[in-house]
Formats: structure tokens, C-alpha cells, sequence
């Protein structure tokens, strides 16, 4: 009987941006969420002979077929599920033929790891199927080959990732908090977006540096730590000789978030320099912690160059605030304490988009958000972030 795995979806709660590594990647700091959102990944596979005498050719070699109920999923090696299942059989040493479906409910490169997830699910689907049992670092080693989102959804919940987002923490859960997803009809290509990053950040750096207690401040409590490099008189905070952070600034995420991290990032993995009444209870820690995060400047680095590329995407994260969130100077918005219902917690963009999400105290403000994005004619979905012992506890659909 095939095994049928939910492919869960993630936002970023922050992502920072580092220079360019060696092996051609950026360095990166991410707090990674998932949520309850997913694809269905449906994995059917059966062993094959080893035994080439039988009169049938190829038949110790594997075979893997992939469907999809969406036009633009790829169905051939391509796919990251295909990849992941092809590593998987290689490193079992294992000849299997093997039947993918997925079932596409998220959108085609919108931000929130679709793909990625896919791979980790098949992964998961086929050991179910072949009674594998891959350790620890094996799956982490085969997921980080995949791709650099694939890692996290082997924790689920929120979880840390460094290096180029491979390298990842648990980190201590949220609540579950409704959450909504904008889905705009854009597409942000991440290549390109890392470009545009890099050329802001070679003007930045190239420009004369201000001294920063001559600059106008605006309302925000941290303002240098949202400035980053998209103001000209930064001193460019992805140059490789700038001391590296990193360590820092996981540490910062996991204080806020109430413990240290599960392990000690590697130093040199990115060059990142910056500073009912069980109901309310649970609404009252998230959004706490949530607000706290954005004092310590979480943000993702991303809408500097994404949004004046495509003014749209600002202006639904505006939305996704709420009427009454503060805008400042840069175009970024907060909600503040005694702001009306329907205010997230917190907005961004997801990855380099072009999904952006909010975080709300209740479904209510959630459901009042939702409709203020539709009325644009912008697809908007009502979810929640899915804590890690909820994200394991439905992972195997029914």
C-alpha cells in the first residue's frame, strides 16, 4: 500500500543575507516556521531483483516515475523529490521501482519551501515503503545535497538555519498562531534577487559612508538593525572583512526565543554583520515573542531589492499589517501596542518571495487581514504555524 506524507510549507521569520562563499553560495541566517499548509506526496515502491540472469534487462536497476496534478511541476530528475529518492536508493545501495505523486495545493515558487518540502517527504515516504533506516546524518547529509531548505523540514517547527540555510537548530516552538498567506500572480526569481542584492550592496559600499548619529531617525526602536545595506551611508554589512556575527546573532534569536541553541553554529558558514484562557495565554506568548523578535531587527533582507521591483508586494504587506500599523521611512510597518483588531504581530516576505505572510492574535484579525488582500484580487490562505510535535503528529496522511 502506497504511503501518503504531508509536505508541510515554511515562512521566514527573518533572513539575513552574507557575502558570497567559496562553493558560490551567500551566507545566510534564517529563523525558519512551518505551517500547517502542505502539499500531498503519495510514494509507492516495491524492490527489484538484484538478479540480471532472469531474462529480464535491467532488472537490478531502479526505476522512478513521477505525477502531478499541476502543469508546472516538473515530472523528471528534475523534480527534488526525484533527486532525493535517486540519493536515497544510491546511498542504501537499494534497486527499488518507485511511483511519486504529488499532490500541489502550495504555490510553484512562492517563498514557502514547496519543493523542498516535496523532497523531504519523499524521502520520509520512501523509507516507510522499503523498511530503510537511514541515520541522522545520513538523511541530513542526502536532504542538504538536495537543497538548502530541505534540512529544516526534518525538525519541523522553528528552527535555525546557517550556512546557506543547510545547517540547522531546533529552536524552542511558538504557539500555534493563525497565520495568512498572500499569494500574489508574480514571480520573483531567486537568482536574480541575490543579483539585485549584490549590486546594492557594491553601491552601498562604494558610496561615501555618513556618520550614523547625523542621520534622521525615524520611529523605530532599532532602526540601524532594519537599515542594512539598503541605505547608502551603511557601511556595506556583507563585506567579507567585516568580523563575522553569525554566532551572535543566533544567539540573539534563541534568547528571545528562551534557550540557547540546540548547537553551536560553524563561525565561518557567513559573513553577516548586524546588530479561551489557554487560548489567550498561548495568543499572549506569541505574540510577545514575535514582537520581541522584531525589536532585535528580524527582517528579511530580501524586500530590499524585491519590493521596488514589485511595488505590489509592499503595498499587500501593508495589508497584511493592517490599517492602523505604523509605516516608516523605509516602507517597512509594525503593529504597536493598542493597534484595533486585525493587526499582525509581525509581516514579511517568505524567502525571496513572491509570498509574503502575516501573524495575527486571533483568527478573527487573521480573517480580517484575509479579506482586506482579497479585495485586491490577491489569493490570500488562512493558516497557522505548526509547532514541531504537531508538524510530526499529522505528518503520515490518513
Amino acid at each position: 500500500m502506497a504511503t501518503r506524507v504531508c509536505s508541510y510549507s515554511k515562512i521566514n521569520l527573518g533572513l539575513a543575507i552574507g557575502p558570497v562563499r567559496p562553493d558560490g553560495f551567500h551566507g545566510l541566517a534564517t529563523l525558519y516556521q512551518t505551517l500547517a499548509l502542505h502539499d500531498v506526496v503519495t510514494v509507492e515502491a516495491k524492490p527489484r531483483s538484484q538478479n540480471r540472469d532472469l531474462g529480464h534487462p535491467g532488472s537490478g536497476e531502479s526505476r522512478i516515475t513521477l505525477t502531478t496534478n499541476h502543469p508546472q511541476v516538473p515530472t523528471d530528475a528534475r523534480n527534488t523529490a526525484w533527486k532525493m529518492v535517486e540519493l536515497v536508493l544510491a546511498r542504501a545501495n537499494v534497486a527499488a521501482e518507485v511511483a511519486i505523486h504529488i499532490e500541489k495545493n502550495l504555490p510553484v515558487q512562492g517563498g514557502l519551501g514547496a519543493g523542498s518540502a516535496n523532497a523531504a517527504a519523499a524521502l520520509l515516504g520512501l523509507e516507510h515503503e522499503l523498511r530503510l533506516t537511514l541515520s541522522g546524518t545520513d538523511r541530513m547529509e542526502l536532504a542538504a545535497e538536495v537543497g538548502s531548505d530541505v534540512p529544516l523540514f526534518l525538525f519541523g517547527g522553528a528552527v535555525l538555519g546557517t550556512g546557506r540555510g543547510e545547517c540547522v537548530s531546533a529552536m524552542p516552538d511558538l504557539p500555534a498562531t493563525p497565520c495568512v498567506i498572500a499569494v500574489p500572480e508574480v514571480g520573483v526569481s531567486t537568482p536574480q534577487a541575490f543579483k539585485d542584492w549584490d549590486a546594492l550592496c557594491a553601491a552601498n559600499s562604494a558610496a561615501t559612508v555618513v556618520d550614523p548619529t547625523s542621520q534622521k531617525r525615524d520611529a523605530h526602536p532599532n532602526e540601524q538593525a532594519r537599515r542594512g545595506p539598503r541605505d547608502v551611508g551603511h557601511p556595506g554589512l556583507t563585506s567579507p572583512a567585516q568580523p563575522d556575527r553569525l554566532e551572535e546573532l543566533s544567539h540573539v534569536y534563541a534568547s528571545v526565543l528562551g534557550v540557547r541553541p540546540a548547537t553551536e553554529p560553524t563561525p565561518d558558514t557567513s559573513g553577516i554583520v548586524r546588530g479561551s484562557e489557554e487560548s489567550d495565554t498561548r495568543n499572549d506568548l506569541a505574540g510577545n515573542t514575535l514582537l520581541a523578535l522584531v525589536r532585535t531587527g528580524i527582517e528579511n533582507d530580501f524586500e530590499s531589492v524585491v519590493f521596488p521591483q514589485y511595488p505590489l508586494l509592499r503595498e499587500i504587506k501593508r495589508l497584511l499589517m493592517g490599517p492602523t500599523a505604523g509605516v516608516y521611512s523605509d516602507g517597512m510597518s509594525e503593529g504597536r501596542p493598542g493597534d484595533s483588531s486585525g493587526t499582525a504581530f509581525y509581516a514579511a516576505l517568505s524567502g525571496s518571495g513572491s509570498a509574503l505572510f502575516g501573524l495575527y492574535r486571533s483568527e478573527a484579525d487573521a480573517k480580517a487581514a484575509q479579506q482586506r488582500v482579497q479585495a485586491t484580487g490577491c489569493k490570500a490562505l488562512l493558516t497557522e504555524t505548526l509547532p514541531r510535535a504537531e508538524y510530526w503528529r499529522r505528518m503520515f496522511a490518513e
